[in-house]
């Protein structure tokens, strides 16, 4: 399996294996990491390996994993696409509140796009659809943004199959973040709606946060010793398998497991080794954990 290309909005080459910016903020979404220079270093290296698609969001910080990209990569060049999301408010570590309202859809994306020093940005996702404001509203104003040539592509996060279609009634929809990994399966009608539909799933998670080691674990461990792998590049290998939309996005703040992340698409997994992973048995609700911040 190789990182082949995914025509993001049908316009837009994407390497399937791309990078999370979750790790290189601090725990919960709050502050640094590490320092600014290992950050800096962290993002070229992934550019460095091939990776063409970072993802990421203005509360991670908040506003500091937009300013590390900047820093490390800008001017982008025109194989590289930066992905962020609005309509999410961070007051905390772990804490957070949507603010989907159009005044504020706008001002975060101008913020976006001071941070990212460019004038327009490839893949903007709604965080979270606002409960307290109409989806119509939401959805128009990341379309006047769009027509305005402030956002490239519209994408949306951790929503339904309905959400989805009724999305779709009224604005083009490049892409979609919800959890999908080997034991949380509960985005397959997404997925499929994806797939039917030519749009991008980038899944977050993709590594299972942990459940791992919990559950599937002897399965998963044995496919990874046939290869010679690791039971995380297992995981990342099987979503590449598992759907040609499926973009995973892995993050990390480790030099090593980034490189030991992107190896996971030149795993060529077998038939047989397909059917036994594709047959555990997902996870329950809630199984994904808190500690999963820089899978995302």
């Amino acid at each position: 399996m190789t990182n082949a290309a995914f025509p993001l909005g049908g316009d837009l080459p994407l390497g399937r294996l791309g990078f999370g910016t979750g790790g290189v903020v601090g725990p919960g979404y709050w502050g640094p990491r590490g320092s600014r220079a290992e950050a800096v270093a962290l993002l070229r290296a992934a550019v460095e390996q091939g990776v063409t698609l970072i993802d990421t969001a203005d509360n991670y910080g908040p506003g500091l994993a937009e300013e590390l990209i900047a820093e490390a990569l800008h001017p982008y060049g025109d194989r590289l696409v930066v992905a962020t999301k609005g309509g999410v408010v961070r007051t905390g570590p772990d804490e957070w509140h949507t603010a989907g309202r159009p005044e504020d859809l706008r001002r975060m994306c101008e913020a976006s796009l001071r941070r990212l020093r460019v004038e327009r940005i490839g893949l903007y996702q709604l965080h979270r659809f606002d409960p307290a404001v109409p989806e119509a509203e939401q959805l128009g104003e990341l379309a006047r943004l769009r027509e305005e040539g402030k956002i490239r592509h519209i994408g949306l996060d951790t929503v339904s199959a309905p959400q989805l279609r009724r999305a779709l009634e009224s604005v083009p929809v490049a892409a979609v973040q919800n959890p999908y990994n080997l034991l949380d399966r509960s985005s397959a009608e997404v997925l499929a709606l994806c797939e039917a539909r030519g749009i991008a799933f980038l899944p977050y998670y993709p590594l299972g946060s942990g459940a791992l080691a919990r559950e599937g674990a002897a399965a998963v461990a044995a496919v990874a010793a046939a290869h010679g792998a690791s039971p995380g590049q297992v995981a990342l290998a099987w979503l590449l398998h598992h759907s040609p939309v499926l973009c995973p996005t892995p993050g990390t703040g480790s030099p090593a497991h980034l490189t030991q992340n992107l190896a996971a698409a030149s795993l060529r997994l077998t038939t047989p080794e397909l059917t036994v992973l594709d047959a555990l048995r997902p996870a329950p609700p809630g199984g994904r954990g808190a500690s999963a911040e820089s899978t995302r």
